[in-house]
């Protein structure tokens, strides 16, 4: 499989080295299974795919959005389909704390605040076809002010008073003296 072929519709977003690059390590990611390293990245990779060259790669700023557009136009676009616009936030649970962004979402799945990542997606929709194709996907990271804002609202919560005390249970608040 020739992938320089496939890439060559977005050479006029990244620049050749970028597009070298990511030739080497999309047919290191094909033959490999299980767990994506940059270490087994360059295991797999063919000459000039070495562990330096996957550093400077997920170092890369690459405009995803016009990529995106440039595949979705040339190999799904169907003129006679009608499209939608959506967007939607995903959380991904994870554990740990070292992963850059991490920090606590709310998932409507488990419906609760869970440590994990979040993500916003804006993707077109084929309505004759049933299927998404994601335009932009970009995390979504909490600025200081927003911990801080929910950091006071839990305390607030945990220090207001509840509502007024439920009445005992029968016998109990009695104290019946039998003689």
């Amino acid at each position: 499989m020739n992938i320089l072929a496939l890439l060559q519709l977005i050479q006029n977003s990244v620049s050749k080295t970028t597009l070298r690059q990511m030739s080497r390590i999309i047919l290191a990611i094909i033959a490999m299974t299980g767990r994506v390293t940059i270490l087994g990245l360059s295991r797999r990779a063919e000459k000039g795919g070495s562990y330096r060259t996957g550093q400077r790669f997920f170092y890369t700023a690459i405009p995803w959005a016009q990529v995106f557009w440039a595949f979705f136009c040339e190999h799904r676009l169907d003129q006679q389909d009608t499209y939608l616009l959506a967007g939607d936030e995903c959380v991904v649970s994870k554990a740990g704390n070292k992963t850059y962004g991490l920090d606590s979402f709310f998932s409507s799945l488990l419906k609760q605040a869970v440590p994990g990542l979040s993500f916003f997606t804006l993707a077109l929709v084929s309505t004759k076809q049933r299927r998404s194709y994601p335009m932009s996907v970009e995390q979504m990271i909490r600025t200081a002010e927003e911990k801080a804002a929910s950091l006071a609202k839990k305390q607030a919560k945990k220090l207001k008073p509840e509502g007024p005390k439920r009445k005992p249970a029968r016998g109990a608040k009695l104290n019946i003296a039998w003689h």
